[in-house]
């Protein structure tokens, strides 16, 4: 069986990262970095991270190595330092301070090894009122502004799943500050800490959105927008099978072919027209709804109506652009999405399914050259 977290390939190949097993943001974002040629270990507890899911399924560990330490144990906290002094990058999503608690703090690690990048991932951040607050995705998000702005006005907010919060606004950020992080050590010698905050990221991802609202531009307040579904051609409307389109011809020359396509030509000029949108709005639902959506998906098959079919989770990987592009893959069994981006020079794969717990703890010892990484060690 191959070794998960071989180095060799994609940019950050030779990288070395630990994760401090967590849930949600965290893996993720160390899957980001193994995806990308990292040699990502995972220190796992000996009860597992408490996330409910096979880990022979859990693809956010893929292209990783995992190793079992106990944190509670008295030499616990001695063999993550092991492991810290000689890796690049730590991550870790415990509430603040817990890491201090266990002895593999930033103090603590930076001690051993003072180039260490140490990205704390959390919802809240290491300070302010709520910092030791429990909380999850949707209520880091709800405070930020975002969470209000999704859904229709006549009904409460549309939960975006985690993407938005998790993995949006927390585990891209987390990646792209520890990635900075390391360039300025690389460049200075000098490690440093990575707060990363859900809310902060969050926060960051709508700054168009507050830059319109300043312009006036923006009404607070939900489908009353261009980009929010206020706006009859930039939505979904329903077909005739029960399937869904979206509808996204913003610029003039695509709704004109948009309009066309639909059999509404007629309709051209209720594009600027606000008194107009409702007309609009109902039309063009109204026509949706006299196809399927493979029908309507064939209409606008080759054309720039800025028009797609909604697909469901399993439909994506068979649609012919994503099939070209291989943006999905088969790996032991799993359909999942590809690594991404894409280089030129340096690509990236999927070397290896997710890791399982402990099972590469004498390859990590040899290859890290870590010779107390078991409890047997002793």
């Amino acid at each position: 069986m191959a070794v998960t977290g071989t180095p060799g390939h994609g940019p950050l190949a030779g990288v070395r990262v630990v994760e401090l097993a967590g849930i949600g943001p965290g893996p993720f974002a160390a899957m980001l970095l193994a995806d990308l040629g990292a040699d990502v270990v995972r220190v796992d507890r000996p009860d597992g991270p408490g996330l409910a899911i096979d880990p022979a399924h859990d693809v956010t560990n893929r292209n990783k190595r995992s190793v079992i330490i106990d944190l509670k144990a008295e030499s616990g906290p001695s063999r993550v330092l092991d492991l810290a002094e000689r890796a690049d990058i730590l991550i870790e999503g415990y509430r603040p301070g817990v890491a201090e608690r266990l002895g593999v703090g930033p103090e603590a690690c930076h001690a051993r090894n003072p180039k260490l990048v140490y990205g704390r991932m959390t919802g809240w951040g290491q300070d302010g009122p709520l910092a030791q607050r429990a909380g999850h995705d949707v209520a880091y998000i709800a405070l930020t502004g975002t969470l209000g702005m999704i859904g229709r006005p006549d009904e409460a907010p549309a939960v975006p799943a985690n993407l938005l919060g998790d993995y949006a606004g927390g585990s891209l950020y987390l990646v792209v500050g520890v990635l900075a992080a390391l360039h300025h050590a690389r460049e200075n010698g000098a490690g440093q800490v990575v707060d990363a905050a859900i809310v902060d990221g969050t926060a960051h991802l709508s700054a168009m959105i507050h830059g319109m609202m300043a312009a006036g531009g923006w009404q607070d307040r939900r489908g009353a927008n261009l980009l929010d579904g206020g706006c009859p051609y930039y939505g979904t409307y329903e077909t005739a099978d029960g399937g869904h389109m979206a509808v996204g011809p913003l610029e003039g020359r695509f709704y004109d072919t948009f309009v066309d396509l639909l059999g509404v030509p007629e309709l051209r000029p209720a594009r600027k027209d606000l008194a107009r949108w409702p007309e609009l709005r109902e039309t063009v639902a109204a026509r949706f709804k006299t196809r399927t959506r493979d029908e309507w998906t064939a209409v606008f098959d080759g054309s720039d109506a800025c028009v797609a079919p909604v697909l469901s989770l399993r439909e994506a990987p068979a649609h012919p652009h994503l099939a070209a592009r291989g943006t999905f893959v088969d790996h032991g069994g799993i359909t999942q999405p590809a690594p991404a981006p894409r280089f030129s020079t340096t690509p990236t794969s999927v070397r290896g399914g997710p890791a399982l717990p402990g099972a590469d703890t004498a390859d990590v010892a040899r290859d890290w050259d870590v010779p107390r990484l078991t409890e047997d060690d002793d």
